[in-house]
């Protein structure tokens, strides 16, 4: 999807995720990886933020995202830096040119825009061409819990001075699934007047088990899954699952 005006207030949005526990979660899992400099694909990059992070900790890294918008922002940011990172356009369903690298993630329940289960599934059959035999894929997507008692029917806001937002949560389309729809008014300083403009977010998940049938699929080995940054099984209150495979 493109996020359009939203690219461009994402950071404001995102400023209190938990991007620090996303770097040392994978830093944690390649602790004993032979590689000293990593070849790391951050699909859905986004802005940015995780892609900076892993580049100072000295990871290769090359970003792609669906959104032009998203990339300008990472690019600039990148070079604001002083850090060279690669930014391609590309569709994480079809990837192609890119080389294989050591370790991919898809993290920030990016997966979780995919709406059809075979989106899914090319997604995953994409990153294992563009593993090294022995790499690692990890991800994260939101649990079912979230989807349907965190999000489904509930409306948040934001009120600051210069960005608030009504985000209102509906049920979607398909099972496991919800739209956001979400109304920002933001400040023009020069006018002394609020812009207002509206974004559609829908996002879908699906039962663990469906997950972990689609990574042997693709030919996955190793399938780790725990919860919520920490080393444990998911339980029915989790809300973030990850999941780390091998090629």
């Amino acid at each position: 999807m493109s996020y359009e005006q939203f690219a461009y207030l994402y950071d404001e949005l995102m400023k209190d995720a938990p991007y620090d526990e996303w770097v040392q979660f994978v830093k944690d899992r390649l602790k004993e990886y032979p590689e000293k400099n990593i070849r790391f694909l951050d699909l859905a990059c986004g802005t940015g933020e995780l892609s900076i992070r892993f580049a100072k900790e000295g990871f290769d890294i090359t970003g792609v995202d669906l959104s032009e918008d998203m990339l300008s922002v990472a690019q600039s940011k990148a070079v604001e830096e002083g850090i060279s990172i690669p930014f391609y356009q590309q569709d994480m369903t079809k990837l192609e040119g890119l080389g294989q690298f050591d370790c991919i993630g898809i993290f920030c329940d990016s997966l979780n825009y995919l709406k059809i289960e075979q989106d899914v599934i090319q997604t995953f059959l994409a990153v294992h061409q563009h593993l090294k035999p022995g790499g690692l894929f990890i991800f994260d997507v939101h649990s079912l819990h979230k989807i349907s008692q965190i999000f489904l029917n509930q409306t948040f806001t934001l009120n600051d001075e210069h960005l608030s937002y009504i985000w209102n949560s509906f049920p979607g389309e398909f099972p496991h699934s919800v739209e956001h729809e979400l109304s920002f008014f933001v400040l023009d300083e020069k006018m002394g007047m609020y812009d207002r403009f509206d974004e559609l977010h829908v996002q879908r998940t699906y039962p663990v088990d469906d997950y972990k049938e689609w990574l042997s699929q693709a030919g996955f080995k190793e399938i780790e899954i725990c919860a919520d940054f920490e080393n444990i099984a998911p339980t029915p209150q989790s809300e973030r699952i990850f999941f780390i495979s091998v090629k």
